[in-house]
């Protein structure tokens, strides 16, 4: 595998459950196959606690040191068997421990400290929209990043021989649209570009949207093969994913106010939520 684009720096999130294997699995194929330096993240959320000794009193909150210092001695034990492991895949991996309010909080501060190329996370299994909708943690580091994320669902592998973008002809969507020429041309990807009509008013402007996408790609010197399918737009993605058996979805995401959007059931959300294939988010710089 040559570099699907420039990667120097990967920050993958863990949280020791089998729906995050699948994120640190890729970051390790990533960092063996192009020399980029992977960052390994465990948050660690301790919630004060209340000793109400009388009743209508409300002491301090108290945090319980000395089960915060154990729990940090295993996270940091398990990290460290992480990097035994990189290292015989000939991989540079950091482990990193944060300890923050909430899981997501954490993420995004480890992203601002380190400025990774990619934020990894896992995903849970089919059944996991419904977490997606609630405002999950990976849901959260989407609606406020700024950085690129590749959200794996639990099992699946990363490949880039076939990659489907999705487009709707927003600036955040052309991000995501340079994100996927980048990568096709240096990989040799099959890409296909998609316009969703949601109905037949639709068709004539989603139309116009992949012709510019086919124009752009021909300057670039890009085989494109381009759709415009109509229905539900989350839906519509998939099941044309599925039934052209992509291994990586490409989208854009609205920027860093993004969060109320996704929570919402944005079609970013509901795509993640549901697609059997890696998702890469790209981010629209502000």
């Amino acid at each position: 595998m040559t570099s699907p684009a420039h990667l120097e720096k990967l920050l993958v999130c863990t949280d020791e459950s089998p729906d995050s294997q699948g994120a640190v699995t890729v970051a390790l194929e990533l960092g063996k196959a192009t020399g980029c330096k992977v960052f390994l993240l465990q948050v660690l959320s301790f919630i004060p606690m209340y000793e109400l000794q009388t009743p209508d009193l409300l002491p301090p909150a108290t945090i319980n040191l000395e089960m915060q210092a154990a729990q940090e001695a295993a996270v940091k034990s398990r990290l460290e068997t992480w990097r035994g492991k990189a290292a015989e895949l000939g991989v540079d991996l950091e482990p990193r421990l944060r300890t923050s309010a909430s899981a997501y909080e954490g993420v995004l501060e480890e992203a601002e400290a380190l400025q990774p190329d990619w934020i990894i996370m896992g995903r849970h299994g089919l059944t996991g929209l419904a977490r997606l909708l609630i405002g999950s943690v990976a849901a959260r580091v989407i609606g406020h990043s700024r950085f690129n994320v590749l959200v794996v669902p639990q099992g699946a592998t990363l490949e880039f021989k076939r990659l489907l973008v999705a487009c709707d002809d927003s600036p955040f969507s052309a991000v995501a649209w340079q994100e996927a020429l980048s990568i096709t041309q240096r990989m040799g990807s099959h890409l296909t570009g998609i316009t969703v009509a949601a109905t037949d008013g639709e068709v004539k402007t989603a139309t116009e949207v992949v012709r510019k996408m086919e124009a752009d790609a021909d300057r670039r010197g890009v085989t494109l093969e381009t759709a415009v399918p109509q229905g539900q737009p989350d839906q519509a993605i998939i099941m044309f994913a599925q039934a052209k058996k992509v291994n990586l979805i490409i989208m854009g995401s609205h920027g860093r106010t993004g969060l109320r959007k996704l929570l919402m059931g944005s079609v970013a959300e509901r795509v993640i939520g549901q697609a059997h294939c890696p998702v890469l988010v790209v981010k629209k710089k502000i």
